[in-house]
């Protein structure tokens, strides 16, 4: 409501634009900053949907994903994906995997989709997918995160609906300082479930990307009494672990992918 009553005040005469004097200098605040609407119109059609299949056609593993860059291909557009790595550990590799493009907008799209190169180590957990698509939109990428600011995490959890959660970054850099350019991890107090790892984090005052998530903290439940003993995990709620902008670009430099992160960065 704040912001729209200033823009009521300021109208058409300053556009958006108010002249501050201090002293003999001034400056230029902008009092304009877009709505949630609009900047979730510009994150929403980065986010896909990765599905896994086996050989009949049947889902085997569902992930969320995120779009990086597109590039022309002879028969279209090529669209590259971001997701996590651990999305094609163990059993999975092998299986059929494709990409689901449009779900901000009902009209989904399934198409294969070739993993071109994956980690999954105690410091990075990526993939890169390639596929090709007409409804490849990018997200923007400009700045790491800092502590403290709003994000939203657009992901799909158990394999189902596109979802977003939001909540602030909450911790940065807490596998310690050595080689933070490599490794550095975030954390988001946005809840996430199963089938959200790979998915876009986003600044949710500009909408560009900051990381993808990497999994969250589990807490172990154990039965108590009974003849058969048995536990399950479950989500430790705000604690939901991020791949940061700079271990991503750390990744795509060691495979030779650097080029597809083009927007200004340091």
């Amino acid at each position: 409501m704040r912001l729209a009553l200033v823009t009521r005040a300021v109208g058409r005469v300053a556009l958006g634009m108010s002249v501050v004097w201090l002293g003999a200098g001034c400056r230029v605040v902008n009092l304009w900053e877009p709505t949630d609407e609009q900047i979730l119109a510009r994150i929403l059609p980065s986010a896909v949907q990765v599905i896994l299949e086996q050989q009949e056609g049947r889902r085997f593993r569902a992930a969320s994903g995120v779009i990086i860059a597109t590039r022309p291909a002879t028969s279209g557009t090529e669209c590259f994906v971001l997701t996590a790595g651990h999305t094609f550990s163990g059993p999975a590799r092998g299986k059929g995997v494709y990409v689901v493009f449009g779900s901000s907008k009902g009209r989904e799209t399934k198409v294969r989709a070739a993993v071109l190169v994956e980690s999954e180590t105690d410091n990075l957990d990526l993939a890169l997918l390639k596929a090709e698509s007409d409804r490849c939109t990018p997200a923007s990428v400009r700045r790491p995160a800092t502590l403290g600011e709003w994000a939203w995490v657009v992901a799909f959890p158990w394999g189902s609906r596109m979802t977003l959660a939001r909540g602030v970054v909450s911790q940065t850099d807490f596998d310690g300082p050595a080689d933070r350019d490599r490794d550095s991890r975030l954390m988001v107090d946005a809840s996430v479930s199963y089938g959200a790892s790979g998915a876009g984090v986003y600044e949710a005052r500009t909408g560009s990307l900051i990381g993808v998530v990497e999994g969250y903290s589990t807490a172990r439940l154990n039965s108590q009494g009974g003849d058969t003993s048995w536990y399950i995990d479950v989500p430790v709620p705000g604690q939901t672990l991020v791949t940061s902008l700079r271990s991503i670009r750390k990744f795509l430099e060691e495979t030779g992918h650097s080029d597809l992160l083009q927007d200004s960065f340091r």
